[in-house]
């Protein structure tokens, strides 16, 4: 069997609940057809670059999948006839991922940044930038 990474965009006004009754019915499409679903990482509501169908954002999920191309065609077909489903894109991949998605690692990053959890930079001017190094220090073999 093959191994997919497959993403879906689902319509900004379901909710938590029926965007996993969407992922249950995925399962049970692709168990039914002999594949197994690993992983299911639910990214949140997103806004998206353009309107979709009228809609400005979407539910994001990825899932993991290892099942035959008949399974996972059959699926897809399913997907396309679902009004709820904005888009969805499945990969083929060499190996599945263990851990988080980078999505998952992004968002983890961001909350650490918020929380002041990075390293020292340095001296600051009020703008934001480093000040500049004086010509004596350029003179030394500074930065320049």
């Amino acid at each position: 069997m093959a191994l997919y990474e497959h993403i879906y965009l689902a319509r900004q006004d379901l909710t938590a609940q029926q965007v996993e009754a969407l992922n249950e019915q995925f399962k049970a499409t692709i168990a039914s057809l002999g594949g197994t679903v690993g992983k299911v990482e639910y990214w949140g509501v997103k806004s998206l670059a353009y309107r979709i169908k009228k809609n400005r954002k979407a539910h994001f999920t990825l899932i993991n999948v290892d099942a035959p191309p008949a399974a996972l065609a059959e699926a897809e077909r399913q997907w396309s006839i679902n009004e709820d489903v904005l888009r969805n894109l499945t990969i083929k991949v060499e190996a599945l991922e263990d851990g988080p998605s980078a999505m998952l690692r992004k968002r983890d990053d961001d909350e650490n940044r918020e929380r002041g959890d990075r390293p020292d930079r340095g001296p600051r001017l009020p703008s934001g930038r480093a000040p500049r190094p004086r010509r004596e220090d350029a003179a030394e073999g500074g930065a320049f």
